[in-house]
């Protein structure tokens, strides 16, 4: 059971799809992963947990339980699932880095285009495929910082800096060995029973290499990132929402150049802060969203920041357009995204990575209280009570960003499209009355998220 405790979160059935009851519409859902969502789903009203051998209309679950499932079982028209079939493309750091290599050419092919759209990644190399690539970039920039991560690991990972070619050298060596353990642990068993394994297995794990950024924008000293939400309910066309909330990640430690191997200076994730000497629990190692924008506001100007939001939209769009026509879009199928973001020291955005399954384990109550809020309002934008028209911008706390072009915050028309005083329809950052915009929806409930006592 979580820590925290969820309470009153409502959602109303009025006309789904899914099993009646006493002439109310009964969301049956299963979910595979405990916390906070778990106690989210558990206080929607009318939605009803059910056994792995029960039907079910919607399953919030892990992507090993999804792969199964996309080709052994059938699934009706009106179930919805929180992956994509091959979400992977955006998530997996050696994938994500070539669609936007792909989608960075295409933009230069543009006749139309002479503005460089896509530069907000780094310098990135898969290997081992790309390492003669990554080798000739590596001496045109001697002296400079690179960082080592694994293509589809999380939390920190595997993950280390180098300087030297060396570094990168001793590491292959040691991959090779692992590989060659592999390969004679599967020669000496049964062949039938364990080929399948072997394929996954005896695999050497890829990873990227890519650029450190050197001089990232600090706070007293420290190093931070952004975790922002974004949400995709279609692929084709391309519908994306962005969440209002979300937070920056601090490192504990001081930043400094001076010790690469120290990944306390280095890494902001939780996971690796909460196991540092001087982390303190109660503080913890956040601040949301919000509070950064008061911040960056109060010290560089309102024009500053606002054009550093912006450049962050432009993240999110292009990094989605680089996998439109990749990802298999399915209408039973959603997927919520963490996008971590760093600044660098000129408050350039760069992105890092994308998560699939970002961690909804909360480090505070505040914490678990706007995750419980951003993970209540995923579920009111996916509406499997059938309560939207398909023609809100806003829902909660999500904003439309994304449907098919972009989304503005003003109705465009004839007499105001190409107007140079047209709002782009984006609030990261800004305030978050999801409670107003809620009561505004028939039938929905109130949203009251406290502590056990």
């Amino acid at each position: 059971m979580s820590k925290y405790k969820t309470s009153g979160v409502k959602g109303p059935g009025d006309n789904g799809k899914s099993e009646e009851r006493k002439g109310q519409i009964v969301v049956r859902y299963r979910c595979n992963q405990p916390g906070t969502i778990q106690d989210v789903l558990r206080q929607r009203q009318n939605w009803v947990e059910v056994n792995d051998d029960e039907q079910w209309d919607f399953s919030w679950s892990d992507v090993a339980w999804l792969r199964e499932i996309f080709d052994q079982v059938y699934l009706q028209e009106h179930v919805r699932m929180n992956h994509f079939r091959n979400y992977y493309e955006l998530t997996r750091k050696n994938l994500m880095v070539k669609n936007l290599k792909h989608h960075q050419k295409n933009l230069k092919r543009d006749a139309g285009r002479t503005e460089m759209m896509c530069d907000f990644f780094p310098p990135t190399f898969s290997l081992p495929s790309e390492y003669h690539l990554f080798v000739e970039e590596f001496n045109r920039n001697s002296g400079s910082t690179w960082i080592m991560k694994p293509a589809a690991r999380s939390q920190g990972k595997g993950i280390f800096l180098f300087r030297k070619l060396k570094d990168v050298m001793d590491w292959k060596k040691v991959k090779n060995q692992i590989k060659k353990i592999i390969d004679f642990y599967f020669l000496t068993q049964d062949s039938s029973r364990h080929s399948e394994e072997q394929g996954e297995e005896a695999q050497v794990e890829n990873y990227v290499a890519q650029r450190y950024i050197a001089k990232p924008y600090l706070i007293n000293g420290r190093k931070f990132d952004l975790r922002v939400y974004v949400l995709v309910t279609s692929y084709d066309p391309l519908k994306a929402w962005l969440y209002r909330d979300g937070f920056a990640r601090f490192s504990c430690t001081r930043f400094s150049l001076s010790s690469i191997d120290d990944m306390y200076v280095h890494l902001t994730n939780v996971s690796v802060q909460k196991t540092a000497p001087d982390y303190d629990p109660k503080k913890g190692c956040k601040w949301s969203i919000q509070q950064l924008r008061r911040y960056l506001t109060a010290k560089h100007g309102k024009a500053t920041v606002e054009t550093l939001f912006q450049k962050m939209d432009t993240i999110f769009i292009h990094s989605l357009l680089s996998v439109r026509k990749v990802i298999i879009n399915d209408k039973r199928c959603f997927e919520l995204y963490g996008y971590d973001i760093l600044l660098d020291h000129n408050l350039k955005p760069w992105l890092i990575e994308v998560n699939a399954s970002p961690s909804h384990s909360p480090s505070s109550q505040e914490d678990y209280e706007m995750k419980c809020n951003m993970l209540d309002d995923t579920l009111n934008v996916v509406d499997m009570e059938g309560r939207l028209t398909g023609k809100e911008k806003r829902v909660g706390g999500y904003d439309l960003m994304w449907d098919d072009g972009p989304v503005f915050q003003e109705d465009v028309g004839p007499q105001t499209f190409g107007s140079s005083c047209l709002n782009t329809n984006t609030n990261l950052g800004c305030i978050n009355d999801r409670e107003k915009q809620l009561r505004q929806m028939p039938s929905r409930g109130s949203c009251n998220h406290r502590m056990h006592e």
